[in-house]
């Protein structure tokens, strides 16, 4: 991996490129006999024209095993044996695509892409990570019965929580440390929010910013990651936007941000200075029939990252 020591100050000439991984192996089926239509995200993104429109380099996709709704291993995760594959096969080609030069963006698939991008960032270093969710994603052996679908659990799984032949690849785990994370735009009944004061975790709910300049919050928020770590990495689940705006997604709910102000957070963010790469996950275009939630996504990350 070409990651250097520590980003240089500014991003000036750190051109954009695009990776997809289109995978849906962390969530749960909408229906029997259908399958999470999340791993169109990419592939929608693009045909709004979001690569050239950012200027970015393509660098092709992650293809992922086959989606198996019923596919559960007798260590307990539903596709545990194929995300653990598709999870070091993630980290190897982020790692690859990671230079000084540029900034990474992954268009997703579902959450538990989180934790191929941040093992790659793992084998370098210690870095943080800027956790843009509804959910916190915390749900783990130790909290919850509801256990079996990554996309649910990722933040858990990167954090070193769960079976540790998804949690410990390589030997790395934790692929992220406790005091590394932050959460923004977790909605105000997450189940977890208890759990995470008392780790800590810091995070800041989506009822206090809205309406309030959330940039202002989010970059005292990133300001706030240890100055030990190289850099941070950004997690964008769209479900942090309002269902008003964004119903597309797997489990909307509010209060949620605007569009508007998740794309003025996102830009924030990209242009910090140890900003490392930023994934895309959750949004869902079967639910999207007209296609207009997708142009509206993609219209705001292009002035995000433009």
């Amino acid at each position: 991996m070409n990651v250097p020591t520590r980003p240089a100050d500014g991003v000036g000439g750190r051109r954009w490129r695009v990776l997809d991984a289109p995978s849906n192996l962390g969530l749960s089926p909408p229906r029997p006999g259908t399958v999470p239509g999340c791993y169109r995200l990419a592939s929608t993104l693009r045909g709004n024209g979001l690569v050239a429109r950012v200027g970015a380099e393509d660098r092709g996709s992650v293809d992922p095993p086959p989606y198996r709704a019923d596919h559960r291993e007798d260590w307990g995760g539903r596709n545990g044996t194929p995300l653990v594959e598709y999870t070091s096969r993630l980290s190897d080609r982020v790692a690859a695509e990671l230079a000084p030069s540029t900034r990474l963006l992954v268009l997703g698939g579902d959450c538990s892409i989180l934790l191929g991008c941040l093992l790659a960032l793992r084998r370098t270093g210690r870095f943080g990570l800027l956790f843009l969710d509804a959910h916190s994603d915390f749900r783990h052996p130790g909290n919850s019965p509801r256990v079996g679908w990554a996309a649910g659990e990722d933040l858990a799984l990167a954090t070193g929580r769960g079976d540790p032949r998804l949690t410990n690849l390589g030997s790395l785990r934790p692929y992220v440390r406790d005091e590394d994370v932050r959460l923004f735009g977790v909605r105000p009944d997450d189940d977890c929010l208890e759990e995470l004061r008392s780790i800590p975790i810091p995070y800041v709910r989506s009822d206090a910013v809205t309406g309030r300049n959330p940039s202002t919050a989010v970059a005292k928020l990133a300001r706030s990651i240890d100055a030990a770590c190289v850099g941070f990495w950004v997690h964008l689940d769209v479900d942090v936007v309002d269902p008003s705006e964004i119903s597309a997604v797997d489990s909307p709910g509010g209060p949620g941000l605007t569009l508007a102000e998740v794309a003025s957070v996102v830009g924030v963010l990209v242009r910090a200075p140890r900003f490392v790469g930023l994934d895309v996950t959750i949004f869902d275009p079967d639910l999207d029939p007209d296609g207009s939630q997708g142009r509206n996504l993609t219209d705001a990350l292009v002035t995000a990252l433009g």
